[in-house]
């Protein structure tokens, strides 16, 4: 009986405990799960937009007068005051271009203008204290004094600094585009000419000189297009002092722009030729067919009238897109004066030359010279209307 009780008593022991271990554990609270940390929407891309502008010019023309005005009292050269009252315009340019049509060849075969012409070296460093990067070198006087004088010219221009296109000193040379990163836009040139005036390269140099031939450009652009986010072709082609391009250069442009150039620039009528827009499926191509004299002794207007051409892209470096902005133009007048009984040449901005004449502040022309410079500005205004403005 005794070890009865003791055995009931200890199974009620053990019952009474596990109600309060059980109690006890019903009683606590669950520890809280960790808190999450807050989702964030991921933070939009930030696009970063680069803009560049490019500066072309039409044909650097030396005469006989232009070389004679820059001769100093010991027989050297210096031809800075050919462009200085438009210096300030090319150096504010990203890039800047111009045509120069003639050889530098050096004292030993004389100087001489047109139809054969040579310059003195001196005038490489008058481009590059202008603010010019780029000497076009493609165009039908290159070789008017030989092979030799062409690469001569090139060997001059390269030692003050100066890009050339469309003549090459060797195979090699030929075959390597002239590609220029600006800012982060990859801006490539290319340059031909409809021709050297008959006088033919050497057999054994065909590479010399980029003539204009259809399918030579358009394998150019093919393989210079993916290299490049703009690319430049500059076309020395067109009938002298008209003012209007043929419909073959037209047909020719189209199907340069549809291959992949989204800048023409022509040079060789010596008369401003008219410009446009060719649209290319999700970008613009522009055209100018000839952008006149911008430094001559040539008679008459508008063989004197020239511009400055600004071209504007963008491009998002997020996406890779590269757009044109903005085409502008500055109206330029090629100026003969006498300084010191000497005959003498500059290019001048047309309406800025008005507004100093207007104000007394011009040294060589007066209000009677207005007229004249009223005339180039509206005549290269009607030729090539209001520029381009993308929205």
């Amino acid at each position: 009986m005794k070890r009865t009780v003791i055995s009931i008593c200890l199974i009620l022991v053990g019952m009474i405990s596990s109600c309060w271990i059980s109690m006890s554990l019903s009683n606590q609270q669950p520890d809280p799960l960790p808190a999450s940390e807050p989702v964030l929407a991921p933070e939009p891309e930030v696009e970063i937009i680069e803009t560049i502008t490019l500066a072309a010019a039409g044909d650097c023309l030396m005469h006989n007068t232009q070389i004679w005005s820059g001769q100093q009292p010991d027989g050297s050269y210096n031809f800075d005051a050919f462009f200085r009252e438009v210096q300030p315009i090319v150096a504010a340019a990203d890039y800047s271009s111009t045509n120069f049509e003639a050889p530098i060849a050096g004292a030993a075969s004389g100087y001489t203008g047109y139809p054969l012409f040579n310059s003195p070296d001196e005038i490489a460093a008058a481009f590059k204290s202008a603010g010019f990067d780029l000497v076009v070198t493609a165009n039908n006087h290159i070789l008017d004094r030989g092979y030799q004088g062409a690469l001569r010219t090139l060997e001059i221009l390269h030692q003050n600094g100066l890009d050339t296109v469309g003549v090459y000193p060797d195979p090699l040379a030929s075959q390597q585009f002239l590609i220029k990163n600006i800012k982060g836009i990859r801006v490539g040139y290319l340059g031909y000419t409809y021709s050297t005036n008959g006088i033919p390269v050497p057999n054994d140099m065909p590479y010399l000189v980029n003539y204009l031939e259809r399918d030579k450009i358009m394998d150019d652009i093919g393989r210079l297009r993916p290299q490049v986010d703009v690319l430049v072709l500059v076309l020395h082609w067109g009938v002298e002092y008209s003012p209007q391009p043929t419909q073959e250069q037209k047909a020719l442009a189209r199907e340069f722009c549809e291959a992949g150039a989204d800048i023409i620039l022509g040079s060789h009528p010596h008369v401003i030729q008219t410009m446009e827009i060719i649209p290319e499926g999700d970008r613009n191509c522009f055209v100018i067919y000839s952008m006149g004299n911008f430094i001559s002794d040539q008679r008459g207007l508008e063989r004197n009238s020239g511009i400055i051409l600004q071209i504007e892209f963008s491009k998002n470096l997020t996406t890779g897109q590269t757009l044109l902005k903005k085409i502008d133009y500055i109206p330029t007048y090629s100026h003969s004066y006498y300084d010191g009984g000497r005959q003498q040449f500059r290019v001048v901005p047309v309406e800025q030359t008005i507004e100093k004449i207007q104000q007394g502040q011009e040294p060589y022309l007066n209000k009677d010279h207005i007229p004249t410079l009223q005339g180039v500005l509206n005549d290269t205004r009607s030729r090539l209307g209001e520029g381009y403005f993308a929205d």
